[in-house]
Order: structure tokens, then sequence, then C-alpha cells
């Protein structure tokens, strides 16, 4: 049954384990793909260019706006993120499941365009458990730990915009809610091909009536 990919749009305060989760999720679903940004922030220890993210300087970046390149962008800790409108089409129309993990400014600027979109938001336990995590990280200053917990407790408002709720206290529980809404949304109704439907039951029953009527028409020529 060949349909456009669906796009999965996943948000989570920073530091509750989006990243980790969506990884997880993709190596789990075959079919799903991730969307890799753009972003001016440094490389984190361990990050991989073109696997992460694309890292690029404030200029370049600056330069992809103008030439309308993003399908949503937006300036994040004072760091600018953006998904490349291209490539993320090129996806869809393919029919490739695409996972794109974004903050709610650049969900609200999706929603707008792709009306067919999934948008999931992952809750941390509880403000206490996002600072723990946040802390453990230890790649931000306390003041900009602060100011993340303080941006949380601002968006965590921002769930009423998304179709699903995960919350990450058991990380194989968030996986596998996570991966039930990939597997729900890709056999919904409004997703069947009509045109395999048709041809695969509907015309087969037509084909055998119209079979049927003439093989009793034929007998009672006979008959007379």
């Amino acid at each position: 049954m060949e349909r456009r990919g669906l796009l999965f749009v996943v948000s989570a305060p920073s530091g509750a384990g989006k990243t980790t989760l969506c990884k997880e999720l993709v190596a789990r679903v075959p079919g799903l793909r991730h969307s890799i940004s753009y972003t001016t922030r440094p490389p984190r220890p361990g990050e991989v260019n073109g696997r992460e993210y694309y890292f690029v300087d404030e200029r370049v970046f600056q330069e992809m706006v103008d030439r309308k390149e993003f399908a949503e962008y937006a300036c994040v800790y004072g760091q600018f993120y953006g998904t490349p409108r291209a490539v993320l089409n090129e996806m869809i129309e393919k029919g490739v499941d695409v996972l794109l993990e974004i903050d709610v400014q650049g969900a609200m600027q999706i929603k707008k365009t792709f009306a067919d979109g999934i948008f999931v938001y992952i809750l941390p336990p509880s403000i206490e458990s996002l600072r723990e995590r946040l802390l453990q990280r230890a790649s931000e200053a306390p003041e900009e730990i602060n100011r993340r917990l303080q941006k949380a407790r601002e968006e965590v408002w921002s769930y009423r915009e998304y179709y699903y709720i995960v919350r990450n206290e058991d990380k194989d529980q968030a996986i596998r809610e996570l991966e039930a809404i990939v597997l729900a949304e890709r056999i919904k109704t409004k997703r069947l091909d009509i045109g395999w439907l048709e041809e695969n039951f509907i015309r087969e029953r037509e084909d055998k009536q119209s079979d049927r009527v003439g093989t009793v028409t034929t007998q009672r020529g006979m008959d007379r």
C-alpha cells in the first residue's frame, strides 16, 4: 500500500531525554528516519557533524534563511536551529516516515505547513528530575541550567498543541509508547490507499458478480 511518508514531530524540555529516546526509536522501527537539522551551536562531546546535526556558523545559517531553505528555524538559548526543507519533502514524497526533533517554536511553525504531521511531547517526571538530568549532563553552567529550567516551566503549557504526551520516567516504557504511536499512525484508516483497496477487494467482488450474472444469462439461453 503505497503512501506518502508520515512526519513525526517530537519536542521536549531540554534534558528530558528526547534525543536518547528518538535514537532508540529509529533503531527499533523499520522505515523511520531522522531528519538532521542545522545548528550554529558547537558540537557536544561525542557528536558528529552530519549525524546529530549539521554544524555551521551563523553566517552560513543566515544565508540559508535568506534562500528560504528551512521548513522551520528558531533561536533557542542563543543558538539557531533549522530543518532543511528540500530533504524533508523528498523523504516524505518517497514514502519514508520522518522523525523530527525540534523545540516548541519550530514545531508550531511546522504545524502550519504540514497539516498531517503527528506531534508528540515528551515530559520528564518532574522539574526536579529535569534539574538532576541537566546537572548530570555537565555541559551547561549553573546559570544556563536555571535558564533552561525556567524555559521548561513555560514551554510545558504548550502540551495542548501536541497529539500525544509521553512521560519519560522509565526509558523502556517511554520507547514502547513512542513505538506504539508510530505503528498506530501508520495503520489509521485515513492512511489507506483507496486504489489498493478497490483493486484487491471491491473490483474483485464486482468482477465475480459480473461473471455470475453472465453465467446465469448463458444458462437461461441454453434452457430455451
